[in-house]
């Protein structure tokens, strides 16, 4: 079992490392891992005894690109879809150096704002 962990990682482990939680309960969004599985053929865990997922190194990277692809860029999962099935799929997921949608919009309005005060 130990020889499996080591080259496997289990549906939570994987959630853990996408930061899929809750933020307001703290929860694990595993249910976003196995509705990927079903929207993305690329995404194929293995299952080993009681069904349980496990999860390989190239499949957690098609899934950090999911993710960067779908939370971070905004991409439809069409467009994803597109995007992993292209022939040009270098993609390059650069963890915790992304920008958050949120913080940068509340940015760009703090600029807007200084600006409008400058012409004024």
């Amino acid at each position: 079992m130990s020889e499996k962990k080591s080259q496997y990682k289990t549906i939570s482990e994987v959630a853990e490392i996408l930061n899929l939680v809750n933020q307001k309960t703290g929860k694990l969004l595993t249910h976003t891992l196995r509705f990927w599985e079903k929207e993305f053929k690329q995404v194929k865990p293995k299952l080993f005894a009681g069904k349980r997922r496990y999860y390989d190194d190239a499949t957690i990277n098609t899934l950090k690109k999911i993710k960067y692809l779908l939370k971070d860029k905004g991409m439809t999962i069409k467009g994803v879809k597109k995007a992993l099935s292209s022939s040009d799929n270098n993609i390059d997921v650069i963890e915790k150096s992304n920008i958050n949608p949120i913080e940068l919009k509340s940015k760009v309005k703090k600029i807007s704002d200084l600006i409008k005060k400058l012409k004024n």
